[in-house]
C-alpha cells in the first residue's frame, strides 16, 4: 500500500510521468507553523546536480492544496502536490516486453499487465520520494520542538569511503553546501570523482548514506513489533535502491564479543548516556538519550548506458537492451534529503504514539 504511519499518517501518489506526485500527510497538529520556504530547500537539495545527475530538470515547486491556512497546519489532512515537468516518455515503451535488468519493470508486469504504467519506471521510480522529502519537512518542524534534530550525509560512494567520525553541526551545514553531500572538502572531490568515472564508463555506482539524530528522549519506540528500528527500517527500505540499513556496529556486532559490543553507562551532565554508541542510540527497540546512527546502502543505478542482457517477454528468447535517457550515474547525493525525511517522518510519529508531541 501507499500509507505508512499511524498518529502522523503518509499517503503518496502520482507517478514519474503523470501529471505530477504528492502526498496526504494526516495528524500534523493545529497551529504547526508550515514554511513552504523550507520544504522548496529540501527538495532542491533532491534535485540532481549539473555533472553528477540526470540532466532532466525538475523544478519541484510544492503546491498546498489543503490543510495550510496562513502557513499554519489547520488540523485537517495536509494535501501536498508536485507537477511533473520535462517528461521524456518516448524511450520507455519497450521496456514493458524487454524488462531492463535492475529495475522493477519484470516484476510490476507480471503483477499488473498491462495496467502497469511503465513510463519512467510509474509508481516505482525514484520520482515518488520527493513528496516524502516535502512531508519530512513538516516532520522536522513538528519534532524540532522538543529539541530533535536530523541530519545526514554521503559516507560512501563506490570505493570511496569517509571513515572519520564527523561533527553534527558539520554534517549539516558542510553536508548541505555540496553537490555530493559529503561530510568534508577532501571526501567531496574524491567522490565527486568516482562519479565522473563511472559516468564516463557508461556505468553507475551506489553507496552509502549515515544518518544521525540528536535530542530524542529516552523512550521513543513501541515495543514489540512496533520498534523504533522495525519502523526506521519499515520507511527507509521503502525508498528506491535501496538493500540494507545498519543501526550502529550493524554488522560489525556480529564479529565482537559482548565485551566489545556492550556500551557502557556513565553519568553525563548528570544524566545517564553511554560511553560508546555501538548500539546506534536505542535498547530494546526503544531509543537511549544518544544519538541515532543510521546507515543506508543502496545500490548503483540500474540504468545505465551499457548494453545489457534481458529477455523479451513476447517470443520468450534471450535480447539484448542499451538504456538511452536522462540518468543518474549515482543517485546517493540525493538520496541523503530522502533518508532525512523518511527518519524525521517515522520520528515524529512515534514520538506522537508515545506522547512527547501533542
Amino acid at each position: 500500500m501507499n500509507t505508512i504511519g499511524v498518529k502522523l499518517r503518509l499517503t503518496i501518489f502520482g507517478t514519474s510521468h503523470g501529471e505530477g506526485v504528492g502526498c496526504v500527510l494526516d495528524g500534523a497538529p493545529p497551529g504547526l507553523a508550515i514554511s513552504l520556504k523550507d520544504i522548496q530547500r529540501e527538495l532542491d537539495l533532491r534535485k540532481p546536480s549539473v555533472g553528477i545527475g540526470t540532466p532532466r530538470m525538475e523544478e519541484d515547486v510544492v503546491i498546498p492544496l489543503s490543510g495550510v491556512k496562513d502557513s499554519r497546519a489547520t488540523g485537517g489532512a495536509i494535501t501536498l502536490f508536485i507537477k511533473n515537468a520535462d517528461k521524456d516518455s518516448d524511450k520507455y515503451k519497450e521496456f514493458a516486453f524487454k524488462p531492463r535488468p535492475g529495475h522493477a519493470d519484470l516484476t510490476a508486469v507480471m503483477k499488473y499487465g498491462d495496467a502497469h504504467d511503465i513510463r519512467g519506471g510509474g509508481q516505482f521510480s525514484g520520482r515518488m520520494t520527493a513528496p516524502i522529502v516535502a512531508a519530512g519537512t513538516i516532520a522536522r518542524a513538528m519534532i524540532s520542538q522538543i529539541g530533535v534534530g536530523v541530519g545526514g550525509y554521503s559516507m560512501a560512494i563506490g570505493s570511496v569511503v569517509d571513515k572519520e567520525e564527523h561533527p553534527f553541526g558539520d554534517i549539516v551545514h558542510f553536508g548541505r553546501g555540496n553537490e555530493v553531500r559529503a561530510a568534508s572538502e577532501d571526501m567531496e572531490g574524491r567522490m565527486r570523482k568516482e562519479i565522473l568515472d563511472a559516468k564516463a564508463d557508461g556505468d553507475s555506482v551506489g553507496g552509502i548514506v549515515r544518518c544521525i539524530a540528536t535530542g530524542l528522549p529516552i523512550g521513543v519506540g513501541e515495543p514489540f513489533f512496533d520498534t523504533l528500528e522495525g519502523e526506521l527500517a519499515k520507511i527507509l527500505f521503502a525508498i528506491p535502491a535501496v538493500k540494507g540499513v545498519e543501526f550502529g556496529a550493524g554488522f560489525r556486532a556480529a564479529a565482537m564479543r559482548g565485551s566489545q559490543n556492550n556500551d557502557p553507562f556513565v553519568i553525563s551532565d548528570g544524566r545517564v548516556a553511554t560511553s560508546k554508541n555501538d548500539s546506534g542510540g536505542m535498547l530494546g527497540g526503544i531509543s537511549d538519550g544518544m544519538p541515532l546512527d543510521i546507515k543506508v546502502a543502496f545500490k548503483p543505478t540500474a540504468s545505465i548506458a551499457m548494453e545489457q542482457d534481458t529477455v523479451d517477454l513476447r517470443s520468450m528468447k534471450p535480447a539484448r537492451i542499451k538504456i538511452e535517457g536522462r540518468h543518474d550515474p549515482c543517485i546517493v547525493p540525493r538520496a541523503v534529503s530522502v533518508v532525512e525525511a523518511a527518519v524525521a517522518l517515522t520520528l515524529a510519529d512515534l514520538c506522537m504514539r508515545g506522547g512527547f508531541i501533542d
